[in-house]
């Protein structure tokens, strides 16, 4: 008898066991990504994703309306379209071949790059700004919870969410700032912990974000030693104010096409030296300037200045009342959304202290407190750019945007077009976009809207004319006309 002998199978080498049993890193991110949720408050991601979802139904209806207030959505959207092919931020809004980064230092803006990869539109921005409010919302509505209890804390996160500084910056539409709300909450909250070294680590990043959060940098270093006596706080005070210093002084200036820090001349020093009782009677005299602080005062129900923390808004505040500008002085815009994250975490660490305190009164605080706060962010809501959503004309889509597509379907990609500031971040992803109002080389095309605000009082009624003469030597041709809009083509 023969016995048969069946060949053993070959033995897996060493590498082929391990990779039939390591998890890819794709499932292991994502089960690292379900756990980290599961440990937060159910309460405080209901929140999050509550405020998120309102404001991109806010962003999405300003969208469709194509309401643009500003020309920030069409710079930062050439800024991520540039990262997003692994160029530098050359954004021809500002002027031809104008680096940003010599505009202001936000180097941090780069992570703009692959979300507009996968999803080329200014869109994108919009919703991603919505996402990082929403996160620091999660931040702090859960840094409440674990200090203050689940109602108290569940409330404060969305006043927080709710807040008037918030909603100008959504409806200011997307800058580089909605990076450092979520750093900043989670900066201040790391502090709040006591752990110290997390919180220079998130503080530190705040330096990439904008030249001027240097001094907030130096801030919460100098809070830090004070209140922790840990001399690393000295060290992150140094890093804040180092690199505001070597990006106002060399970093800009030499990326800037004038070779100069483009916002030298906001505050005038020279001039408070030579007077300053004139520059205190100044800094003092106007009445927007007061109704910013009276607003933080509500919003935070007083206690709030309780904690050394609120002494981290003293900066921003510092050089927005010092500036001659008046657009830094009030409520509008995006300049007081830094001041949010700041003001709620403070008034959790104000009452996580006076529930300490020998003082009954101070122990008791937080139950007048919080439900004031409450209240203030609703009563306030009907002021503010979220009492929108209860007007059905909010969701109307522009009467214009049927005939803005067509016009938009003129224009070749990659071609060079100038216009205003409506259509500019509608036309980025597809073309090379000029702002009206530059110095700009001869375009490929010319866009005239009798509705765009850029034109001011009054538009060209001739859009080849006013291409002609703008552009001495060159010829252009009427190749689109509807509804309030010229396109004109460059011929030759």
């Amino acid at each position: 008898m023969v016995a048969i002998v069946s060949s053993p199978r070959p033995p897996h080498s060493v590498s082929a066991q391990h990779s039939m049993h390591r998890p890819s890193f794709i499932a292991e991110g994502l089960r690292s990504t379900g756990s980290a949720f599961r440990r937060q408050p159910p309460a405080a991601l209901i929140t999050a994703l509550a405020i998120t979802v309102i404001y991109t139904v806010f962003s999405v209806a300003q969208w469709n309306r194509m309401d643009t207030p500003s020309w920030d959505l069409g710079i930062f959207t050439q800024l991520a379209k540039a990262y997003a092919g692994f160029d530098a931020p050359i954004v021809p809004i500002k002027g031809d071949g104008f680096n940003l980064l010599g505009d202001h230092f936000h180097p941090l803006l780069v992570l703009l790059g692959p979300a507009y990869a996968f999803f080329p539109s200014g869109l994108t921005l919009l919703v991603l700004q919505n996402i990082l409010i929403g996160a620091s919302v999660l931040v702090i509505a859960r840094l409440g919870i674990r200090r203050l209890g689940t109602i108290t804390g569940t409330c404060l996160g969305a006043a927080y969410g709710l807040s008037w500084g918030l909603q100008t910056a959504v409806a200011a539409q997307f800058h580089e700032i909605a990076f450092a709300i979520l750093l900043l909450a989670l900066a201040l909250e790391a502090m709040i912990d006591r752990r110290v070294r997390a919180a220079v680590v998130w503080a530190g990043l705040l330096v990439f974000v904008k030249e001027d959060l240097g001094l907030t940098v130096a801030a919460i270093g100098l809070v830090i030693a004070w209140r922790y006596r840990d001399r690393i706080g000295l060290w992150l005070a140094a890093w804040g104010l180092g690199w505001m210093l070597l990006s106002v002084a060399v970093i800009l200036p030499l990326l800037n096409s004038g070779g100069q820090y483009d916002y030298s001349d906001r505050i005038d020093v020279r001039g408070m030296l030579a007077d300053p009782v004139g520059a205190l009677v100044t800094i003092f005299s106007a009445s927007a300037k007061y109704e910013t602080v009276w607003l933080l005062l509500l919003a935070g129900g007083f206690l709030f200045l309780r904690s050394p923390l609120t002494l981290i808004m003293v900066p921003t505040l510092a050089w927005r009342f010092v500036a001659e500008n008046p657009v830094y002085w009030g409520t509008e815009w995006h300049y007081s959304a830094v001041l949010m994250p700041v003001l709620f975490a403070a008034l959790i660490d104000a009452i996580d202290t006076s529930r300490r305190s020998e003082r009954r009164w101070m122990r008791a605080a937080d139950a007048a407190v919080v439900p004031a706060v409450t209240v203030v962010a609703l009563l306030l809501l009907p002021s503010q750019p979220l009492a929108a959503l209860a007007d059905p004309e909010t969701y109307r889509q522009s009467e214009r945007w049927e005939t803005a597509q067509r016009l938009m379907d003129q224009l070749p990609a990659g071609a060079t077009v100038e216009t205003g500031v409506v259509l500019m971040p509608y036309l980025v992803p597809h073309t090379e976009v000029f702002w009206l109002g530059s110095e700009n080389p001869p375009p490929d095309f010319l866009i005239v809207d009798n509705q765009d605000w850029s034109w001011g009082t009054t538009h060209p009624e001739d859009a080849v004319a006013h291409a002609e003469e703008t552009y001495p030597g060159e010829s252009y041709e009427l190749v689109f006309q509807d509804d309030g809009y010229q396109v004109v083509r460059r011929i030759g």
